[in-house]
């Protein structure tokens, strides 16, 4: 019943799932069988077991770990706020399609499932490059092996958060309640805030970090990043690859949905 249910056109728009119109069970069975997700898992399994293989001492190889789920949100709030929410980007043709692809095309419509998961393409390589150099600069190979599988973990759980935050769904635990909520504003008050996902420590050191409507102005760019027709006129690239000129308001779901 559920299978069905998901495979339901009332649930999709174009080729990707709308989580403004799904529940936790279809969002359950669309994250565990969604291509990119697989690919992650399978790559952990991979460094997980090169990890057993070169594993010599528990100590280094807990360190990497650790190392990684420390280093992880600072890093992720960096990229996320200089770099895709940056304007450079899509002031370079060679780098507009990219942009388009990892964060605008979210902005624009965050419910839809496909642009919600970076392409793994780009998302791999720069795991990589985060984690193996701490693994191994702490514990040779092993370390570099439990450090890319803690990053490819952690991005997994990362996505799965980020999941239930544009859900059509309300948590019962209070903490991911407020988890929701601070990102909600991030995508439909102003985006120039709220950067975590899961952990907003780094919002609260560098000062981006609101808690409620009240607390920040409300942005005119919030969906389209700062990307609008004027910006599109001049930079055309990204909206030739979109086909139209970028929307002040996301289509799909209602946006009040989530901010419950």
């Amino acid at each position: 019943m559920i299978t069905n249910t998901l495979k339901n056109s009332s649930i999709r728009t174009g080729r990707s799932f709308d989580l403004g119109k799904m529940n936790l069970s279809q969002l359950w069975i669309a994250y565990l069988t969604y291509p990119t997700i697989l690919l992650y898992f399978a790559l952990a399994l991979v460094s997980y077991a090169l990890m057993i293989y070169n594993f010599t001492s528990l100590a280094p190889v807990a360190i990497s770990i650790v190392s990684v789920i420390l280093v992880y949100p600072l890093v992720w709030y960096c990229i996320h706020r200089f770099i895709l929410h940056g304007r450079f980007l899509y002031r370079m043709k060679w780098s507009a399609t990219l942009w388009k692809r990892i964060h605008f095309d979210h902005h624009q419509d965050p419910h839809l499932l496909d642009v919600l998961f970076g392409s793994p393409l780009n998302t791999i390589p720069t795991i990589a490059i985060v984690t193996i150099p701490i693994g191994y600069a702490i514990g040779n190979i092993a370390g570099a092996a439990a450090a890319f599988g803690a990053g490819l973990t952690i991005t997994c759980i990362y996505e799965f958060f980020h999941c239930i935050q544009h859900l059509n769904y309300k948590p019962r635990m209070g903490w991911i309640q407020r988890m929701k909520q601070r990102h909600v504003l991030h995508h439909f008050h102003n985006e120039n805030g709220n950067y975590g996902i899961t952990s907003f420590v780094a919002d609260r050191l560098f000062r981006s970090y609101y808690v409620d409507a009240r607390g920040c102005p409300r942005s005119p760019t919030v969906f389209n990043l700062g990307y609008d027709v004027n910006e599109a006129k001049q930079y055309p690239w990204v909206m030739e690859e979109t086909g139209s000129p970028p929307r002040d308001r996301p289509d799909g779901a209602n946006t009040t949905r989530t901010a419950a």
